[in-house]
C-alpha cells in the first residue's frame, strides 16, 4: 500500500512505499532533500515529522538521540513511513539538474600528500565528463561492490581529472588497498555525484569555512570554484589538524590568501619540531573566538563528525548562527570490511 508524504514549507508531495526510506522516495519523485552519508551516521538529513508516524530504522548511535525522536525528528535516509506524513525539510533544487551515474575511471596519478593522506587523480573514458557541484562526493565501489565515499577535491572547471584525498584508516580494507596495492592505470568504478554539500551561490552573506583533516578536500573544491566564478563575498577559511604535517596542502591555502581568502590554520597537538606559533586548540572553538556573533554569516563545515557536530551545536546555540545557514558534510568511516 502506498502512502503519501507532504513536504513543508514547499507544499510538494510524493507517494512512498513501505520498503522505501523517505529520502529515497523523495529523490525518486524528483524532490532532493539534504543528505550526506546516506547510512544514518552524519545527521545531515535530519528533519522533523510534523504529522504521522515513522519507523526510524537503523542509525549510528548519537546521530539521532531519544530526545530528538521524542521531539518528532528523524533521519530521512533511514526512516520509513508507517502512515501518511507531513515533514519539514529544506529542498535542494539544484541537485536535481545533475544525473547520478555509474562510471569507470583509470588511476592517472597517485601522490602521498602526508604520511597518512594519499591523493588520487582519476581519468574518465574518452568523451566522458562528470557534471557535479563543488563539494559533492562519489562512491568508489570495491571489488565486492561495497561503496566507499570520498569528496571531490577539484572544482568542476578543473574536471578533466577527478581529485580525491584519502586518509589511511587503521584496519580499513579499502584504504590499505589504496596505500599498498593501487597502481597507476588501475581501473576503479564509482557512482556519483552525490551529496548536498555545495556553495549556495545566490546568498550574499560572508562565509566561514571550517575543515578538519581531509575535510579540506571539498572545502578546497568550493573555494576554488568561488574564486573561479568571482564571488565577492568575504570568506574566511579555518583548517584544523593535529600536527603541522597534517596540513598537507598548506601552500595551496596560503595561495588563496593573495586572492582575498582569509586563512587560519589551527593545530591541536603541535609537535616541538613543528615550531608552531599559530593558533592552537580545537578549530571550531577558534572560529567562535573570532566570530562570537554569526547571525549574519553562512558556515560550511566538513570533516570528522565530532568537529562538525560540535560546530553545528555551538554556532547555532551560542553564536546566533541561523539553523538554515549551516551546511555540512561529516566524514564517517565504513566498517572494516
Amino acid at each position: 500500500m502506498k502512502l503519501n508524504v507532504l513536504i513543508q514549507p514547499s507544499g510538494h508531495s510524493f507517494p512512498i512505499e513501505a520498503h522505501e526510506t523517505i529520502l529515497d522516495a523523495a529523490a525518486k519523485h524528483g524532490f532532493n532533500l539534504p543528505y550526506g552519508c546516506r547510512n544514518g551516521a552524519c545527521g545531515v538529513c535530519k528533519g522533523k515529522v510534523l504529522e504521522g508516524t515513522v519507523d526510524h530504522g537503523q542509525h549510528v548511535a548519537g546521530a539521532l538521540t531519544a530526545s530528538e525522536m521524542a521531539a518528532g525528528q528523524t533521519l530521512f535516509c533511514c526512516a520509513k513511513a508507517t502512515s501518511d506524513l507531513v515533514i519539514e525539510s529544506k529542498e535542494i533544487g539544484a541537485v536535481s539538474q545533475i544525473p547520478v551515474r555509474m562510471l569507470p575511471s583509470r588511476v592517472e596519478r597517485i601522490e602521498k600528500l602526508a604520511p597518512d593522506v594519499m591523493a588520487l587523480w582519476l581519468k574518465l573514458p574518452a568523451n566522458e565528463q562528470l557534471q557535479f557541484f563543488a563539494g559533492q562526493y562519489i562512491d568508489i565501489l570495491t571489488k565486492e561492490g561495497k561503496p566507499r565515499s570520498f569528496s571531490l577535491a577539484n572544482a568542476p572547471h578543473e574536471g578533466e581529472l577527478l581529485e580525491l584525498h584519502i586518509r589511511n584508516i587503521a584496519g580499513g580494507t579499502f584504504t590499505q588497498f589504496v596505500f599498498n596495492e593501487l597502481r597507476v592505470r588501475d581501473i576503479l568504478r564509482f557512482k556519483g555525484p552525490l551529496g548536498t554539500f555545495f556553495l549556495r551561490e545566490d546568498g550574499d552573506k560572508p562565509i566561514i569555512f571550517v575543515a578538519s583533516g581531509t575535510g579540506f578536500a571539498p572545502i578546497k573544491a568550493i573555494i576554488e570554484h568561488a574564486l573561479y566564478i568571482g564571488i565577492q563575498r568575504p570568506m574566511h577559511f579555518y583548517w584544523g589538524a593535529r600536527v603541522l604535517a597534517d596540513l598537507y596542502m598548506l601552500g595551496r591555502a596560503q595561495e588563496w590568501e593573495a586572492r582575498g581568502i582569509r586563512f587560519t590554520p589551527v593545530l591541536s597537538d603541535a609537535l616541538p619540531e613543528d615550531g608552531w606559533t599559530g593558533r592552537t586548540g580545537f578549530v571550531h572553538k577558534a572560529v567562535m573566538e573570532d566570530y562570537p556573533d554569526m547571525s549574519g554569516h553562512q558556515v560550511y563545515a566538513c570533516g570528522a563528525p565530532v568537529v562538525v557536530e560540535a560546530a553545528h551545536r555551538d554556532y547555532t546555540t551560542q553564536c546566533r548562527l541561523p539553523e538554515d545557514e549551516f551546511f555540512s558534510d561529516a566524514f564517517t568511516f565504513a566498517p572494516k570490511s
